[in-house]
């Protein structure tokens, strides 16, 4: 597909990278000629240097060919104003980042009236796996699908878990919950196991399960399934923001402490339920003032990735496991540092609005046949648990699992049938209408029946 992405920021060069492992034209603009040159020859494709607003500029970088314009620059309204433009020049599919809070409410109305095919909010998407995170404590990373009713989550299997030395096979027999061991991180290895896979210490597990067999089976193992009753944000970000307005719906007591004082007085008013806290959040004599030993969860938001890094070290020394910590980080420079320290959740904003972009471009290269619903990335980006809708007939419909010649490193871990949730074995088989997750470690699947060897 030929691509237009309007900002080559941090969003815009992740986005403008995957874009291009996966085979797609890619066409960057920016007003920055040192940045746009950097990517260019980084990437080996085409840059425009201009304002994404400009007819002429967007003619040069060829949206009369496009099929998509991503606008991701800093200022919403200049995104809004691109999309607009060329939607009207070309009658391409656009995507928006929109920041701003004020917007967050007119998402439809704005798409309806500019005909901007996706609005995506990064820090309100980042917000929102926040909030999953601190509803299971005992949890790395929760990724959903099928509208919620099917989760992957991310476990460390302990040195005094019961799962030590136990094959897939011996596991679902001897722990209760339908649960599904979908891939597994071993030191820098991303696996797809099967059912004599041996599960060792140190090990980090990836199952899906319906919500209810999920925690059925983290019960099992003795894990928290229960939410945190409080927390402490450091920074007062807009994902800040957005968090404590959907954690103070949820009943939690919410404490965000930011160095700005202008900052401080704006969230008082915005989130009058929540104790804003003027000070640094580095501060220790601050964190243990406002109760850090007690509280049972600390999400660390600042703009610096170090500073949130040593919070949530900080947070795990003095509190040990009890406290439930969530780690913001802007740039994976030193991401197998990072995996190695003990940090709880980490969230990445620019790597979740790249899944849910990404998920769309796929959707679009199959739109009639079994296209992408949902997609996320798993250890750190090795493996790839994408949901298909299954829309017609085709060649993977109606066989057994055990007669389709399934390429190797691709698992069919579950299957949604109108609401009723299945973990297939080898005489299942897949349903028109069916909703289907794989987890592989190919990158790029759009179809379904890419999975077939």
């Amino acid at each position: 597909m030929n691509i237009i992405i309007v900002g080559c920021g941090k969003v815009g060069s992740t986005i403008a990278e995957q874009l291009q492992i996966e085979n797609h034209d890619v066409t960057v603009v920016d007003i920055d000629e040192e940045v746009v040159n950097e990517l260019t020859y980084k990437l080996d494709i085409m840059g425009v240097v201009g304002n994404g607003t400009s007819n002429t500029v967007l003619q040069e970088a060829g949206i009369s060919d496009a099929d998509i314009v991503i606008a991701v620059t800093e200022m919403d309204e200049m995104n809004l104003l691109c999309c607009l433009i060329a939607k009207k020049t070309s009658n391409c599919n656009t995507v928006a980042r929109v920041r701003n809070p004020i917007y967050s409410n007119e998402t439809e109305f704005l798409k309806k009236e500019l005909g901007i095919s996706m609005i995506i909010n990064p820090e309100l998407a980042a917000s929102q796996e926040v909030s999953r995170l601190l509803s299971l404590p005992s949890v790395i990373e929760i990724s959903t699908f099928a509208n919620g009713k099917i989760e992957i989550l991310k476990l460390k299997v302990e040195k005094n878990s019961v799962l030590c030395g136990m094959t897939l096979i011996k596991m679902r027999k001897a722990i209760p919950g339908n649960v599904l061991i979908c891939a597994v991180e071993r030191e820098d290895e991303a696996l797809i196991p099967t059912g004599d896979f041996i599960i060792e210490a140190e090990d980090y597990i990836y199952i899906i399960a319906s919500k209810k067999d999920s925690q059925l089976f983290l019960s099992s193992l003795g894990l928290f399934t229960d939410k945190v009753k409080d927390t402490i944000i450091i920074g007062g970000g807009g994902l800040a923001y957005y968090l404590a307005t959907d954690l103070l719906y949820l009943g939690l007591d919410v404490k965000i402490i930011e160095i700005d004082r202008e900052r401080c007085e704006e969230l008082s008013e915005l989130l009058p339920k929540a104790s804003i806290i003027h000070g640094d959040g580095i501060d220790e004599s601050l964190l243990l003032e406002e109760g850090l030993t007690t509280a049972s969860s600390l999400v660390a938001l600042t703009n610096l990735d170090e500073e949130n890094i040593m919070l949530s070290l900080y947070a795990k020394k003095i509190s040990g496991e009890k406290i439930k910590t969530v780690t913001k980080i802007n740039k994976i420079t030193f991401d197998e540092v990072i995996s190695s320290l003990n940090l709880g959740s980490v969230v990445v904003p620019k790597n979740i609005m790249t899944e849910h972009i990404l998920q769309y471009v796929r959707a679009l290269e199959n739109s009639y046949g079994s296209n992408v619903e949902t997609m996320y990335r798993l250890v750190n980006g090795k493996v790839e648990a994408l949901e298909f809708n299954v829309n017609e007939d085709s060649e993977v419909v109606d066989i057994p699992l055990k007669s389709l010649n399934i390429k190797k490193n691709i698992l069919i871990s579950c299957i949604n049938r109108k609401g009723k949730i299945i973990t297939p074995g080898g005489d299942d088989a897949i349903h028109r209408g069916d909703t289907v997750i794989v987890v592989t470690t190919e990158s790029g699947l759009s179809d379904l029946s890419e999975i077939l060897d």
